[in-house]
């Protein structure tokens, strides 16, 4: 019989670990690393969202600066003879007293000259009315601090309060755009007359008494 030659006899050895195995201390710093990985990818998806707005915010200046611009071209080719005309406006003034002075007076000698003011009066507006201007009426009206300026008050029962009666100056516009104010008599606020008599009344029995 044969003896088993100790050689042959098989060995208990320790379980060796595979490369497939982690241990926790690597598995949590993995963890860590996808963690910070999500941490950054969010810090650069919020950056590019700032930067998609803020170009947005941009473009859209950029857009409102270009209508500005635009605009401001516009207006100044469309009222570039606003001062020129508006340096004419006395000469209208006194062309059109002089036409009002003429016809109220009773000399005949005096018709032709009138003739020839109202003819240059009335090729002259001719002329501005191809650039835009155009007048206002006002008597009538309410009183409008944007387009009318109040040289007087005065008290009125046959109108309303803020009513202008009178017109010491023609007003006129340039397209849209308003090229001199009317001047203007405004009636007063009866109440505010109203006011200033009882004030009156009473300062009158003050001095009485």
């Amino acid at each position: 019989m044969n003896k088993k030659e100790p050689g042959n006899k098989p060995k208990k050895g320790k379980k060796v670990e595979t490369g497939s195995q982690v241990t926790k201390e690597e598995e949590e710093e993995k963890e860590d690393r996808e963690e910070e990985l999500k941490k950054q990818l969010q810090a650069r998806e919020k950056e590019a969202a700032e930067n998609f707005d803020r170009l947005l915010r941009t473009q859209a200046e950029f857009e409102n600066y270009k209508k500005r611009m635009e605009k401001e071209r516009a207006d100044t080719i469309k009222f570039c003879n606003e001062n020129l005309i508006r340096d004419m406006l006395p000469i209208v003034d006194n062309l059109e007293m002089a036409l009002k002075h003429g016809e109220n007076s009773s000399p005949n000698n005096s018709k032709p000259l009138v003739e020839g003011v109202e003819m240059v009066l009335n090729q002259l507006m001719k002329s501005l009315e191809k650039f835009g201007v155009t007048s206002f009426s006002s008597v009538g009206e309410k009183f409008d601090p944007n387009r009318h300026e109040a040289m007087m008050q005065v008290e009125s029962d046959e109108h309303e309060a803020n009513s202008v009666v009178s017109e010491f100056q023609k007003g006129y516009f340039l397209k849209d755009r308003l090229l001199r104010p009317a001047k203007v008599t405004v009636t007063a606020s009866r109440v505010k007359s109203t006011t200033e008599n009882g004030n009156m009344a009473n300062e009158d029995k003050t001095t009485t008494s």
